[in-house]
């Protein structure tokens, strides 16, 4: 909510009303609530999809009806679906840094890597991108040992599907090394599958996102780094973009939003308990 919240309290600014509502992560129901906002007849959509691919008939549906539509944080990969202005973090660039972070977390030493992903949505497939290019291009080096990304199975982007799927990877890869996950809850959930498996001091964990409870993790030492966002200015350069659509200017089809890598130190530094 914390996009919501901002998107909300900058938008006011400039004189617009704003109405939020929750998909709940479920695609029926998101797909519903943009046709009652179509139906509505209002000004502006702004949307960050359930799933990148299925929204898009709601998309169209609001395109046809003159609606400009936006999204933030999540963009959309339906054909034919016109969005305005996608705002959200740098994804791809977040997953280098993860790569970067692996790398970082490794030693040096190599070894088998897991990812944890949620393949339906687009930030979590550039995130993934990133990652493996960076850990490609690092076994690419010469002398560099190697690693190696043996498993990757989906985590819905929650804690217990996160913490199922790396019981899985580590009941098939009992030398596995470290994992990859694409955000704090599927990261928090692998954390308690290595705790019951006796392995969280050998095995390095590498989120994403920077919730308040994946940063105390990263204090904590329970996660080695995160690519951090900033929700907050996700939020408020949307209604910048907006107010500025509204007032005639031309805006950019795509405004992203750095990330930063967060590790224990930072968490220190911000006085962060676990």
């Amino acid at each position: 909510m914390e996009i919501a919240d901002n998107l909300r309290e900058e938008a006011v600014k400039h004189g617009f009303d704003v109405i939020v509502v929750s998909g709940e992560n479920d695609v029926a129901r998101q797909d519903k609530q943009l046709n009652d906002f179509v139906a509505r007849n209002v000004d502006a959509i702004v949307l960050s999809p359930c799933d990148s691919k299925s929204i898009g008939p709601a998309i169209r549906a609001a395109n046809a009806a003159g609606i400009p539509v936006f999204t933030v944080d999540i963009a959309v990969l339906a054909p034919d679906a016109k969005v305005v202005t996608h705002i959200a973090t740098d994804n791809y660039a977040g997953g280098k840094q993860a790569g970067e972070a692996m790398i970082e977390a490794l030693g040096g030493r190599g070894g088998k890597v897991g990812v944890l992903d949620l393949k339906a949505v687009e930030s979590c497939i550039l995130r993934v991108k990133g990652f493996k290019e960076v850990i490609d291009a690092n076994n690419q080096k010469p002398g560099a040992a190697k690693i190696e990304i043996v498993s990757e199975l989906p985590c819905g982007g929650a804690k217990d599907q996160g913490y199922k799927s790396a019981e899985d990877m580590l009941q098939a890869h009992a030398d596995l090394a470290a994992i990859f996950a694409i955000n704090d809850p599927a990261a928090l959930g692998a954390r308690a599958a290595l705790e019951k498996a006796g392995k969280a001091e050998r095995i390095k964990l590498i989120g994403f996102d920077g919730q308040p409870e994946g940063k105390r993790a990263i204090a904590a030492g329970k996660i080695y780094a995160d690519p951090i966002q900033y929700p907050d200015k996700i939020g408020r350069t949307a209604a910048t973009v907006i107010a500025k659509y509204f007032d005639g200017e031309e805006v950019a089809p795509e405004v992203l939003i750095p990330t930063a890598l967060y590790r224990k130190a930072d968490g220190e530094r911000d006085g962060l308990k676990p």
